[in-house]
């Protein structure tokens, strides 16, 4: 009896548990609701369950920086790659792009690939590393370098592509055909999403709404069948996952706050079978990259392969050593300002939102792509008033004591945007007129109009991890540097994240 009753539950349609009606069914009304329940795990990713941790530095500040004071914040679970995006998987990105671009657009060729000159320096010799290090298959497992921030960034938005066209391949949605590939008709997931894909499309999906006549749909973010973009990860997002203290818990309580990714304060392992060898890729002292012939500490001199050394407890390998990585926050020497976010924080929110032109999307007709505006500022809101706020409560308006439009000291600024009666027609009349403010932090015009430059700006990126060039001090989690994002170095590689929808465990 029990088994019937079972049978008959699971061939029931499901049905609205607020009206009723049922649901996958053209006769009443045709909503859908998809089966997917669980995001996939991407090519190349890592689970990493998120959770509370102290952000900062836990050991002695040695340089006294100050710039990363301890504090604690909660990450959110996501997806981290499992190691550094190597040389073949960025040439392979540079193939794409030349077959979909070089013909018509060479210099967009030219623009992603990376600064193999980077290796070169003015009292070494490196010229084998110009030629080879990027081309010959003897490193096609060693990290890229050479890459800006601004280059890892596309090359996380042509990932992003890559791995759901061929989701949609395998499930018979698009059609695979890549003799006559243009960059302009190229699968784009957001170009694909908006209705404006212009490739070859296959099994398209029924359409149940009544009023569609029968005409197929396709893919939707409601159907869970794609994936979330993969991006360069925040800097809490990689201390977290660097630190690793999913081994280094029990039962809430941690054991012991790691300096490294893995356990203890010392850089050589203390297991008998690897005793005294060293767990990263890193410079032990001035003259000394790898050691003494014959006995080699560390084994490598510059890069070594993505997968050499041990991974730590999440999976991931070379979170401290080999080369350092881009994070995606704009840098500032003070991390967690006062009144600063403490779940998942990131400085660098840009706002965007797509052009439409006649009641449609605009495309770009060299790339293809969606043509992005920053949003309209909106003062009637409460989370944010306007599209840019990397300098939010640092270098903006509110988080100055003076007011510059009016020049009056102002004794104690609290936060103007949280008060809709205290000084909010001061900080309207800065955001319409920026020129009205004149000494704001991090500005790259002066009064006068003059370009003037600045060692901390909002085009420097937050860079972690040590490199092949560093002293331990850098592999530490808590360290931080910074980088200009438009330049490229011979010791900054990258890794992907990607955010994780729904249950922040695996079940």
């Amino acid at each position: 009896m029990m088994s019937a009753v079972l049978l008959i539950v699971a061939c029931s349609k499901p049905k609205s548990a607020t009206t009723g009606w049922a649901y996958n069914n053209s006769e009443w009304g045709g909503f859908e609701v998809s089966e997917y329940d669980e995001q996939i795990t991407g090519p190349g990713l890592v689970f990493i369950e998120g959770g509370s941790f102290t952000m900062g530095r836990v050991a002695d500040d040695s340089r006294y920086q100050w710039n990363n004071v301890a504090h604690t914040v909660t990450v959110s679970s996501f997806y981290m790659d499992e190691c550094e995006v190597s040389n073949i998987a960025y040439r392979e990105y540079v193939y794409w792009m030349k077959r979909a671009f070089g013909e018509e657009y060479p210099e967009r060729v030219r623009d992603i690939y990376p600064d193999t000159n980077a290796w070169r320096d003015k009292l070494a010799w490196r010229e084998g590393f110009v030629d080879y290090y990027f081309q010959s298959p003897i490193y096609d497992q060693y990290p890229v370098v050479g890459v800006t921030w601004e280059q890892a960034s596309k090359y996380c938005i042509w990932r992003t592509d890559r791995v759901n066209e061929k989701i949609l391949i395998d499930k018979g949605i698009i059609v695979l055909d890549q003799t006559d590939l243009r960059g302009e008709t190229a699968f784009q997931t957001d170009v694909y999403l908006a209705g404006q894909y212009r490739g070859e499309s296959g099994k398209e999906l029924a359409n149940l709404d009544p009023s569609a006549g029968g005409e197929p749909r396709q893919v939707r973010r409601e159907d869970g069948i794609l994936l979330p973009y993969y991006r360069l990860p925040t800097e809490a997002e990689w201390e977290f996952a660097a630190l690793g203290m999913i081994g280094n818990t029990y039962d809430e309580r941690i054991v012991e706050h790691k300096t490294y990714p893995w356990a203890g304060q010392s850089v050589r392992s203390a297991s008998k079978k690897y005793y005294g060898q060293f767990l990263a890729n890193f410079k032990r002292s001035r003259g000394d990259a790898m050691g003494v012939a014959g006995n080699l500490n560390d084994g490598w001199d510059y890069t070594a392969p993505v997968k050499w050394y041990f991974p730590n407890d999440y999976g991931l390998y070379h979170m401290a050593g080999n080369v350092s990585e881009w994070c995606m926050d704009v840098y500032r020497k003070t991390p967690d300002p006062i009144g600063g976010e403490d779940q998942n924080p990131f400085r660098g929110n840009i706002y965007r939102t797509p052009t439409y032109v006649d009641e449609e999307i605009a495309i770009n007709d060299t790339t293809g792509g969606i043509i992005y505006r920053n949003v309209d500022d909106d003062m009637n809101r409460r989370n944010y008033r306007q599209a840019d706020n990397v300098n939010y409560l640092d270098g903006d308006y509110s988080s100055n004591i003076f007011d510059y439009s009016s020049q009056t000291t102002i004794s104690t600024w609290t936060s103007v945007a949280d008060d809709e009666d205290a000084g909010a027609t001061d900080e309207e009349s800065a955001l319409s007129n920026p020129d009205s403010v004149t000494n704001m932090m991090y500005r790259r015009v002066a009064p006068n109009a003059n370009e003037v430059s600045s060692l901390m700006g909002n085009k420097v990126r937050v860079v972690k991890g040590g490199s092949w060039n560093d002293r331990a001090y850098w592999m530490q989690a808590g360290t931080r540097r910074y980088y200009d994002q438009d330049r490229s170095t011979s010791w900054i590689g990258f890794r992907c994240a990607m955010d994780r929808l729904g249950s922040r465990a695996v079940k």
